[in-house]
């Protein structure tokens, strides 16, 4: 249901712009809205329910959801939809990473991992299928019907945690890392709960991230709508560059950071964290964009539209698995590097096909296979470099950090795109809509772009059985390689 929400909208952004109205920057705030509240919250949730006791958080976080998405379904004006939008990605927040965790916590070791890739499966399915599904609903029902789908579904999943998952804090193997046994990559032990000791709280911490990462996507955005001499547009950016300067301050200060700005020094894992947040910065982008263009610019209905995107959307679930074996023989940078570069030249290939007016789809369909086998590559690499570069300690944290810098990525690209497209088109007509989609999907190619440029910078490693056979493993900052199999984390798809 979480999983799904990362996407579903996109494919019924014209139908809601038809309902509330507004510019490309409403509509790009009704999928940022979610995405920043999700972002912020990810690494606090997690130590809260550290805090708190799994249970109480995820249910919490369930109901809260749910009622979102009430909010949602019955929002009269664009206005209190962003509103309710913002409050569903703070219950998204409290559920995906608790997820992992209290899956891991109730299963035996020997089940552990067929019920973990049991779940990152389903979770996949669900991003891959959320065009596809949004535009099911809104052709059949209506926009409003993809929030009141989520409301029975998440008054069960309510009841059946209170019923089935353990009351109290489940009993848990802690690793080195502080994180459930076979569950690395887990956030919950991201704030550095070890040994059953309550996780501290950054909420500072959270709300500057938060509040600057929301100001610089409203900049970006009343820039692209009003230009570069727009007083508010200027003060927006300054005032978010400002804001994230005081966020990094705080880190350096505080005792329990949300983002440990040491992890940062090791070379390997800050071009991870730039190849998460760009990688999903194009992502979004282009999802947000194309999602649009195939119904504005090539007239296709919302259910055509999702049924198109599948070539990109749905080819993780059938490479992903592939690319994950193969980086355990040759390790994540070739594939970091070549996926997203691949992604760059599918992406950059509709950008240079896109036209006004009704087309033959058919000419869509090897660019976007690229792209989909090139984002394919880089989905089980990036938090696998990532958690290959710390010490056994600080995986839990480099975990949620990653998925944070995913999160975050994903909102800055939607902001980049929308910035782009309103300072070349505008949703009145196909052509107009067309005339800002092809500059807009290049800012989406220059993030992949850079997402493989910055991926270079990744230590080269043998595999990890060169390491089991006993030759040389190059490691960096005394990290301990891991196997590069996906991580199979709701949050890492």
């Amino acid at each position: 249901m979480v999983s799904l929400d990362a996407l579903v909208v996109v494919t019924a952004l014209p139908a809601i712009h038809h309902s509330v109205g507004g510019s490309i920057g409403t509509l790009e705030w009704a999928v940022n809205a979610y995405a920043l509240t999700f972002a912020a919250g990810i690494i606090t949730a997690a130590a809260l329910g550290e805090r708190l006791g799994r249970r109480r958080v995820y249910v919490a976080g369930l109901a809260l959801f749910t009622l979102a998405s009430a909010a949602c379904a019955v929002a009269p004006n664009s206005g209190l939809l962003i509103a309710a939008r913002a409050v569903q990605g703070l219950g998204s927040a409290a559920v995906t990473p608790l997820a992992l965790t209290i899956l891991a916590s109730v299963f035996p070791a020997e089940r552990r991992g067929a019920a973990v890739g049991i779940f990152g499966g389903i979770s996949g399915l669900a991003v891959a299928g959320g065009p596809l599904v949004g535009g099911a609903v809104t052709q059949g029902l209506d926009w409003h019907w993809i929030f009141w789908i989520n409301v029975p579904i998440g008054v069960l999943a309510v009841a059946g945690s209170l019923l089935f998952l353990p009351a109290g804090r489940p009993a848990r193997a802690t690793g080195a890392a502080g994180a459930p046994a076979g569950a690395a990559g887990a956030p919950a032990g991201t704030a550095g709960s070890h040994g059953g000791t309550p996780a501290p709280l950054d909420l500072p911490g959270a709300v500057l991230a938060m509040a600057g990462a929301a100001l610089l996507a409203w900049g970006l955005v009343r820039v692209g709508e009003s230009g570069w001499g727009d007083g508010l547009a200027l003060s927006g950016l300054l005032g978010g560059l400002a804001v994230l300067a005081g966020f990094v301050a705080w880190e350096r200060r505080t005792d329990a950071p949300m983002l440990p700005l040491r992890l940062f020094s090791s070379r390997t894992f800050t071009a991870a964290s730039i190849a998460a947040f760009m990688s999903f910065g194009a992502i979004m982008a282009a999802a947000f964009l194309t999602a649009q263009y195939f119904q504005l610019g090539l007239g296709y209905s919302p259910l055509g539209a999702g049924l198109r995107l599948l070539p990109w959307t749905a080819t993780p679930m059938l490479v992903a698995p592939l690319a994950g074996a193969l980086a355990d023989r040759i390790g994540t940078r070739p594939l970091l590097v070549t996926g997203l570069a691949l992604q760059a030249g599918g992406l950059a290939w509709v950008a240079a096909l896109a036209t006004a007016g009704p087309a033959g789809y058919g000419r869509y369909v090897l660019p976007f296979v690229i792209a989909g086998v090139g984002i394919s590559m880089a989905i089980p690499t990036v938090p696998t470099a990532a958690l290959g570069a710390v010490a056994p300690g600080d995986v839990g944290r480099a975990s949620g950090v990653s998925n944070t810098m995913q999160r975050f990525g994903g909102a800055f690209g939607i902001a980049l795109a929308s910035a782009i497209f309103a300072a070349h088109g505008h949703l009145g007509s196909a052509a107009s809509f067309t005339a800002g989609y092809r500059p807009a999907m290049l800012g989406a190619v220059a993030l992949s772009a850079a997402g493989s440029v910055a991926s270079i910078a990744i230590a080269r490693r043998r595999p990890a059985a060169a390491a089991d056979s006993g030759l040389p493993t190059e490691t960096e900052d005394g990290a301990v390689p891991v196997s590069a199999a996906p991580v199979r984390n709701a949050a890492d798809l």
